[in-house]
């Protein structure tokens, strides 16, 4: 990806985050409260995620689960008993990526881009596979949209995690990096487009 694009990527993260934040601030509290009142726990779930240049950052979400001793794997599916009611809402219709708008506006993801994964993964890849670390991570992307059902393709799965890293992860590698060969602004909103519908 060219310098010209990267700056046109992040003028129109960093006004469009701006615009969003402005308008969605106050339906991102309201969930947060409810989050709270269905967990028991704090309403926003901060988590360690791999950004660009592999540096970590806290990714923010609405948080949509319990805890539950002894379960603690980061592959979840649409099974996954700490999943509550009200979370699996959040989940189904997106509305826990929302608070990422803070993330982008602080300039550590985009609207488009990898998604951006726990520790394990990103910063694993090696020889052309780390282009995916040269851009920020994304709220949505091809990959994402690719896999749109993931968590319900996991839970068909005997063995999520040996799936998740022997097909599903191997794959968004590939389409993300065909993403930053091919990118373009007209793309990245094309994809807002089809993530939003």
């Amino acid at each position: 990806m060219s310098p010209t694009n990267k700056f046109i990527k992040r003028a129109f993260d960093l006004v469009v985050s701006a615009i969003g934040l402005l308008f969605f601030g106050w339906l991102i509290l309201i969930c947060a409260v409810l989050a709270r009142l269905d967990t028991g726990l704090s309403g926003f779930f901060r988590q360690t995620r791999v950004g660009k240049d592999a540096k970590f950052f806290k990714v923010y979400k609405l948080r949509s689960m319990r805890n539950i001793e002894g379960v603690t794997t980061t592959v979840s599916t649409s099974k996954d008993p700490r999943i509550t009611k009200m979370g699996a809402f959040w989940r189904n219709s997106k509305l826990d990526e929302l608070p990422q708008l803070i993330n982008v506006f602080k300039g550590e993801m985009s609207f488009v881009g990898p998604r951006p994964d726990v520790p394990g993964f990103m910063d694993k890849l090696e020889g052309e596979d780390r282009v995916l670390l040269d851009i920020r991570p994304g709220i949505t992307g091809p990959a994402s949209i690719y896999f749109k059902d993931e968590e319900a393709l996991l839970a068909a799965q005997e063995d999520p995690e040996k799936y998740n890293a022997e097909v599903i992860w191997p794959k968004k590698v590939e389409l993300n990096k065909e993403y930053i060969e091919n990118y373009s602004i007209f793309k990245d909103i094309g994809y807002i487009i089809k993530t939003v519908l």
